[in-house]
């Protein structure tokens, strides 16, 4: 069925490969970016509407009339606890309190255990932790997808999942959104957490033997 759905962090690349995605399918692709001047870009790549909001202010106005929300943003380690923590719970709340069902939440391999990954990485993985929890917490039909580092390579649509290490591989952000929005069509993963590398089975295939 065609959803509107929001896309936090449109302007990131993971969120322009989400959003031209989007835009190509059936389901209705809602931009949301920080600055005005991002707008004729998200346009350019095949955004159904964008609107300008920011995570450090209020996003009522975003999520208005949506079905659906990917969170993709991320502040690029320059504000984790205002942008990757506080941003993300602000949204969860916004899109609870104006009756969104469905948010996929872009995550990170390594948030169940910071203490492990290298320093500069820590706060931003703890921040990601306590947005989680916060979606877990909510009434919002949720999924977590948690990929290992990120890569600009072309994706390949293929990719494996279920528990690892943070360090134990790498994926194309290209196949991360792919994946985001399969999830996203799937009831099956509404209260699922997984991480995701690149791998040898096909999304379909690799989110078949996640569903419920």
């Amino acid at each position: 069925m065609a959803q509107t759905v929001l896309v936090a962090g449109a302007h990131g690349q993971v969120g322009q490969h989400v959003t031209e995605r989007l835009g190509a399918s059936d389901h209705e692709a809602r931009a949301m970016v920080r600055d005005e001047d991002q707008t004729e870009e998200m346009d350019a790549i095949g955004a159904d509407e964008t609107v300008v909001a920011d995570l450090t202010e209020s996003v009522a106005h975003a999520v208005e009339g949506c079905d659906s929300i990917i969170f993709a943003a991320g502040s690029g380690g320059n504000d984790v606890y205002g942008v990757d923590r506080d941003g993300a719970i602000a949204l969860i709340d916004a899109a609870e309190n104006a009756g969104a069902d469905r948010f996929v939440m872009l995550s990170s391999m390594g948030v169940d255990e910071p203490e492990d990954a290298p320093e500069a990485l820590q706060d931003y993985l703890i921040a990601k932790a306590e947005a989680d929890e916060s979606l877990r917490e909510s009434a919002l039909e949720w999924t977590i997808v948690r990929p290992g580092e990120l890569t600009n390579e072309d994706g390949d649509g293929r990719i494996r999942v279920g528990n690892f290490d943070l360090g134990d591989g790498d994926i194309p952000r290209e196949d991360v959104a792919q994946t985001l929005i399969a999830v996203l069509e799937r009831d099956g993963l509404v209260g699922e957490t997984f991480e995701l590398l690149g791998g040898e089975q096909s999304i379909d295939e690799a989110l078949e033997s996640l569903s419920r």
